[in-house]
């Protein structure tokens, strides 16, 4: 899946201009790029993405600690205007709430991440899981993400210190050894049971600097459109996800053939042709939504369960403990 991963031009723009590549790293992207008949002018002339994979062909031995080092500066570099079609609607923005409900229209600009919202009466959860295959990746394409939004929202709002960015992963060793000549090294954490942003809810509402309700009103219906139309183009995996993430607890296969106008035996297999299978894509959303409820404190256990279809805490128990290795309470009280 790395392959069709990718990452607007402006953006990449400013990675290949950042301090975290050396003149190495650069020269090796050149040389990618030419042998795909490409070059940075042409691809912002076409206003063409740029593969995540070139940065796994530029850097083989790539991990997750330099990945994540490499996310952290090249989110230092991140503009207002360099994310395409939600640059306008970011500027424009009324408040924190309207910025982070942008991340919804993520897939526009990269199909990297996959954002996952879950409110409560303390605030709002975003889930962020990386989609390219890759780990090294996915941990560059979350930390990047979190990051620039949290210095996009400084931009927008002013310190923004209580939204926070919390990281599934150990801290690399280079960053703990210089954490203080870090700008956010107060609103980062690791070792976090899943990757998510959490915006308390007395920030939400906070007033960014540029408010436009108009040209954010027009930009968004122009996103809505523009995903719409996208949807007609992208695989049938992400369709069947986005069918199951609306209440994984009580979609079935059946239901979803339904749905896309398949039989459940033609379901099967295009999901087998894009390597994957109804029941992982299904355990993937029960995880991810389990995990993000627990993390929120919005309700019990046995209440997690009863949302997600399971006839009991002992059957989401023994479920959760095999996805993540914990129960549970553990995973609830890990991040605390």
């Amino acid at each position: 899946m790395t392959a069709d991963v990718w990452v607007p031009p402006l953006v990449f723009m400013q990675m290949m201009e950042s301090h975290a590549l050396d003149a190495d790293a650069v020269r090796r992207f050149h040389e990618i790029m030419a042998s795909e008949g490409t070059g940075e002018a042409m691809l912002i002339q076409r206003d063409a993405p740029a593969p995540l994979r070139w940065f796994r062909q530029v850097y083989p031995g790539l991990d997750v600690d330099q990945a994540t080092l490499l996310g952290l500066a090249f989110a230092e570099q991140a503009c207002l205007t360099s994310f395409g079609a939600l640059s306008v609607p970011l500027v424009s923005a009324g408040s924190i709430t309207e910025v982070v409900e942008l991340l919804a229209y993520l897939p526009l600009i990269s199909t990297a991440i996959h954002p996952q919202f879950q409110p409560s009466e303390d605030g709002l959860t975003v889930g962020l899981t990386g989609h390219t295959s890759d780990l090294a990746l996915d941990c560059m394409a979350v930390v990047y993400s979190g990051s620039a939004l949290l210095r996009l929202l400084d931009m927008l709002v002013g310190d923004a210190p209580s939204v926070t960015l919390h990281l599934s992963w150990p801290p690399p060793a280079a960053l703990t050894d210089h954490g203080d000549d870090f700008s956010l090294a107060d609103r980062l954490f690791f070792d976090s049971p899943m990757s998510y942003l959490y915006v308390p809810a007395d920030t939400l509402d906070e007033v960014c600097r540029f408010p436009d309700p108009l040209a954010y009103g027009l930009a968004v219906d122009d996103l809505r459109r523009t995903l719409y139309q996208l949807n007609g183009a992208i695989s049938f995996s992400q369709k069947v996800l986005a069918l199951l993430e609306k209440d994984p607890g009580r979609r079935n296969r059946q239901w979803v053939a339904d749905e896309l106008a398949v039989s459940t035996s033609t379901l099967k297999r295009r999901l087998s042709d894009e390597g994957t299978s109804f029941r992982e894509l299904s355990q993937s959303c029960l995880r991810e939504r389990a995990m993000l409820l627990l993390l929120t404190g919005s309700m019990s256990a046995s209440q997690i369960a009863k949302e997600l279809g399971y006839g009991d805490l002992t059957n989401f128990s023994h479920a959760f403990k095999r996805w993540t290795g914990r129960s549970p309470s553990d995973f609830r009280h890990v991040d605390q």
